[in-house]
């Protein structure tokens, strides 16, 4: 049948993680990517050999070739990135060489803002974007979490604002797509970050594993390895009690809510440590599921491969030519119908996706913000929910008597919004003849809800096949569709446990640890945008799609690095908190405000000494105690050394940064009136995509909607 983005041509014009990550994705489904070679893979992840199978594995699948060479090529698409003079160099090769290409500018940030010509890694931009901050032990300095994923999230997004410019008619394709790192790292704290400039909140650091307003969400010893529970609901938490023996537990008021848990966490974790430690992982996860209570088995990265479900997946395969370790493949498996699908008719209105149509029956994080992507670049978005099972994000205990606190939840507002909404009430038999009218005019249905939960509700892939042949429909479990662990209850948290990720981060001594409450949600939100637009970019020619995503596999992607070393170098993978083997400093020290960040290589120690006094840790702390973390930032920074003061999510909203380039934007709506919401990280030339609508009150547009076409 021929791969999806088979035909197409891409030129990647950059060495960085970022821009190699983004052309991995076009050449994994079908892409001839022509990359023009350059760099130092032994200065990547872990670093040496480990860091040499990571470039393997970033550049599997595509065509090595010298500028001259490339010059000979005729391309759609010309990736360029890392810094201005890259994306310059860049432009001017397509003005002489490929002036019918679009060219995907992808930097560490916007140019036209004051960071614009900052140096950017990974580590600043966690310090930047607000997650940083709240990870680590509760004094002392926060945390910065290894590896690349800061760049592969970049990567990502840059995958789907090029792939979305080239699905538009050619004479509506933009010329210059642009997506920066940062923005592109707010998907995991932008929620947080209108939520807490609303309600006056601040940001917190509660120690390994102990996020707000969960608890326990946490790894424990198992009888043979470690196993991650999150309990957030009072029917799970009750469950957890009596399934360890515990009744009285779940009877103590002071233990009633999970927030109250995470303000005794030490106590809770007393109750819970010694009966995990009394049976082995499998069995914690057999409970667990039985007992409905999300339960993960925590594989270490080396151990990931040969997992029975995730080899029962295909989700690991060789890492490029010659190696015998494996990596990641891709998190999501396609099957099409194999019937050529005319494209959607084309609307007015703006972005490449207009007169799109997609049913989004998902809720809370993942889907919905694979669903906004949608939106944002033009599709019509219909949202699916009911007074009874409102989306998750309007509140846990939302009904229809308290209306008014469903409409006031700034994480549903800005994750929801370009969209219309639909009351459906899918437990009656008129609700689900609605829902399937609704997926029988409709190209793309997005959902989130446990493996076989749509099944059951006679709406399944199957169903929707019928019911629109070409139709491309996505499902997004934690563990996919298919596989010995599908089915498995899972939130965020659950992903990240599952995913190998808590063993790389954080000091030695703790526990394998989470950076994040539900980590895992954007990530898998954002990769079920990319699938998405690649079963349409191949719909005239391989028909609709079923698409099976494992949000736990999107991890995979970021974790690559540390698979592919725990591999090459062997397990375990030394923890070694905020330190780096690709560069030669890199550390968290005060300042008299807050937190600094410095992230230097080798060839930085020279601009860095006479700044600071100094090229040790020590002597940058020192310095840094007396200034505040933006003044340092910004000497450090002047000199050619990357920095940034470690930023709290309540403080994003005024970043000078995103503040420049008017990030957060206001829009009014019913019942909250005025509020922020973000707008999208990326741009087609120069221009962002629309904020058409505000998020939809429950059911707004249900009259209209089911009325009919139009």
């Amino acid at each position: 049948m021929g791969e999806p983005l088979e035909g197409l041509r891409v030129l990647e014009h950059s060495g960085d993680v970022a821009t190699r990550y983004c052309g991995r994705l076009f050449a994994r489904q079908g892409a001839r990517v022509t990359r023009i070679v350059g760099g130092d893979d032994g200065r990547l992840g872990f670093a040496g050999a480990a860091g040499r199978a990571y470039g393997a594995w970033l550049d599997e699948g595509k065509q090595a070739a010298d500028a001259a060479a490339a010059a000979h090529g005729a391309f759609d698409l010309i990736i360029a990135g890392q810094d201005t003079a890259g994306v310059a160099a860049a432009e001017a090769f397509r003005a002489a060489q490929a002036p019918g290409a679009s060219l995907l500018a992808l930097t560490w940030f916007d140019p036209d803002g004051p960071y614009g010509q900052w140096r950017g890694t990974d580590e600043i931009i966690q310090a930047l974007n607000g997650l940083a901050y709240g990870f680590g032990e509760t004094e002392g300095p926060p945390m910065l979490s290894q590896g690349h994923a800061a760049q592969v999230v970049g990567g990502l997004v840059a995958f789907n604002a090029a792939l979305a410019a080239l699905l538009a008619a050619p004479d509506r394709r933009p010329g210059r797509i642009g997506v920066n790192i940062l923005e592109a790292n707010l998907c995991f704290t932008e929620p947080g970050a209108v939520a807490t400039r609303a309600d006056g909140t601040l940001a917190t650091r509660l120690g390994p594993n102990r996020f707000s307003p969960i608890h326990p969400a946490s790894a424990h010893p198992s009888a043979d390895g470690w196993v991650g529970i999150t309990c957030l609901t009072p029917p799970q938490w009750a469950s957890l009690c009596r399934l360890i023996g515990r009744p009285d537990a779940a009877e103590d008021p002071r233990f009633a809510t999970a927030y109250e848990r995470l303000m005794l966490a030490d106590e809770v974790d007393a109750i819970l440590a010694p009966a995990f430690a009394g049976r082995t992982t499998a069995e914690w996860v057999t409970l667990g599921d039985r007992h409905r209570i999300p339960t993960a088995p925590m594989p270490t990265p080396g151990q990931l491969p040969d997992d029975p479900h995730w080899q029962a997946r295909g989700a690991f395969g060789p890492a490029g030519a010659g190696g015998e370790a494996r990596g990641p493949t891709l998190p999501y498996a396609m099957d099409f119908d194999g019937v050529p699908t005319a494209a959607w008719t084309d609307t007015a209105g703006h972005g490449p996706l207009r007169g799109l149509k997609v049913i989004d029956f998902s809720m809370g994080w993942a889907g919905p913000l694979c669903a906004r992507t949608l939106a944002d670049l033009g599709a019509d978005v219909v949202k699916i929910e009911s007074g009874d099972h409102p989306d998750w994000w309007r509140g846990w205990d939302a009904n229809e008597a308290d209306c008014a606190a469903m409409e006031v939840k700034h994480n549903f507002l800005g994750v929801n919004r370009n969209k219309r909404g639909v009351s459906i009430d899918l437990t009656r038999p008129e609700g689900v003849a609605q829902a399937r009218a609704l997926i029988a005019g409709a190209d793309v249905v997005v959902e989130n809800y446990a493996a076989g939960v749509m099944e059951k509700l006679g709406l399944g892939p199957g169903a929707q096949r019928a019911l629109k042949p070409g139709i491309i429909s996505l499902t997004m479990p934690a563990f996919g569709a298919a596989g010995p662990l599908a089915g498995l209850r899972a939130y965020g948290s659950t992903v990240e446990q599952a995913s190998g990720l808590p063993f790389v981060n954080g000091e030695a001594h703790w526990p394998p640890c989470l950076q994040h409450v539900a980590f895992g949600d954007p990530v898998a939100g954002l990769y079920g945008a990319s699938a998405i637009l690649t079963a349409l970019a191949a719909r005239a020619r391989l028909g609709g799609a079923v698409i099976d995503l494992a949000q736990v596999a999107c991890l995979f992607q970021l974790g690559a690095d540390a698979i592919l070393a725990a591999q090459v170098l062997g397990e375990p993978l030394p923890r070694t908190g905020r330190r780096r083997a690709r560069l030669a400093l890199c550390a968290v020290v005060p300042a008299s405000d807050g937190w600094l960040a410095v992230a230097a290589e080798d060839s930085d120690l020279a601009a860095l000494d006479p700044v600071a006094g100094g090229t040790s840790e020590a002597a940058l702390a020192a310095w840094s105690a007396n200034l505040g973390a933006a003044e340092a930032a910004g000497r450090l920074q002047r000199a050619g050394v990357a920095a940034a003061p470690v930023q709290p999510v309540h403080d994003l909203t005024e970043d000078p940064q995103l503040a420049a380039n008017g990030y957060f934007s206001p829009l009014e709506r019913a019942v909250i009136g005025r509020h922020l919401v973000p707008l999208s990280p990326f741009a087609f030339d120069g221009v962002r995509p629309a904020l058409r609508r505000p998020a939809p009150t429950l059911g707004q547009h249900t009259e209209e909607i089911l009325a009919g076409p139009g």
